[in-house]
């Protein structure tokens, strides 16, 4: 790892968690004002406090890397880089008082997503990686390297998601029937933490039909570090189709049997 990329990956962490932590302050507030956005999807000071204090230290150590938020939107750069900022993951778990949401940051490198970075400041747990080293997870400096399960059958595999009702959102709720059937357990242990079981070994299967890049970019590089499969419903390794698929290696060719029929088309 050369340097540049090296000092983005520790700054990465660091950011994650300074910005995870600035939510705590509003974290089963009940006076916590909800805001709803123009897809009807919750936001709250937390949320734009959070991106606004990781934006303000990437453009002071990293001014000339690109930067694109879910609350602020994109600011172009010129240095190859480019910074991908989920505030909170789960902000519909952060406003119910669940501690399961992530602050997510990912990286791309001439438009490749090379690193990710996912604090739960809920839990005060990480885990972060970058394309070529192996995924860690942990709280301080207690980390330890991530690896997926070996699990070679979705019959013998937990699957999870999100919420099951948006696979009928977006047409598909043949594919949440079928992998539901053919599991061996279900549950809704979703958004970035879903993704955070599938790495570190403890459930095989996350599936976000519906999904954005600031969702998925700290995801990808994560999950290849700790051995595992992050895909959209053809298959492909990207972060941009709006659908997303991680897994353990021994299954994942008989998930995508389910959902490529369904790859790319959006019904809503």
């Amino acid at each position: 790892m050369n340097s540049e990329l090296r000092d983005r990956y520790l700054y990465a962490q660091e950011f994650a968690v300074e910005g995870g932590k600035s939510t705590l302050e509003f974290f089963q507030n009940r006076d916590l004002k909800v805001d709803r956005k123009g897809d009807d999807s919750p936001v709250t000071v937390a949320d734009r406090n959070a991106e606004k204090l990781i934006r303000a230290e990437i453009e002071a150590r990293f001014p000339d890397d690109g930067i694109v938020g879910e609350e602020f939107g994109e600011s172009p750069g010129s240095s190859g880089y480019r910074w991908i900022l989920d505030p909170i993951d789960g902000t519909k778990s952060f406003i119910s008082g669940v501690p399961l949401f992530g602050t997510m940051i990912g990286i791309e490198v001439e438009t490749k997503p090379t690193i990710g970075a996912i604090y739960f400041p809920g839990l005060d747990e990480g885990i972060f990686g970058c394309v070529g080293e192996p995924t860690v997870f942990g709280r301080g400096d207690q980390m330890q390297e991530a690896k997926v399960a070996d699990t070679a059958k979705l019959s013998d595999s937990i699957f999870v998601t999100s919420e099951a009702k948006t696979f009928a959102e977006r047409g598909a709720g043949d594919v949440y029937r079928q992998l539901e059937d053919a599991s061996y357990v279900t549950r809704t242990w979703g958004d970035a933490y879903g993704y955070y079981l599938v790495a570190t070994g403890r459930i095989e299967l996350m599936v976000d039909p519906i999904l954005s890049i600031w969702d998925a970019a700290a995801v990808l590089p994560i999950l290849v570090g700790a051995g595992g499969v992050f895909c959209d419903w053809a298959g492909e390794p990207r972060i941009d189709a709006g659908e997303a698929i991680g897994a353990t290696p021994g299954i994942a060719e008989e998930v995508l049997q389910i959902t490529r029929r369904y790859a790319g088309k959006f019904d809503n």
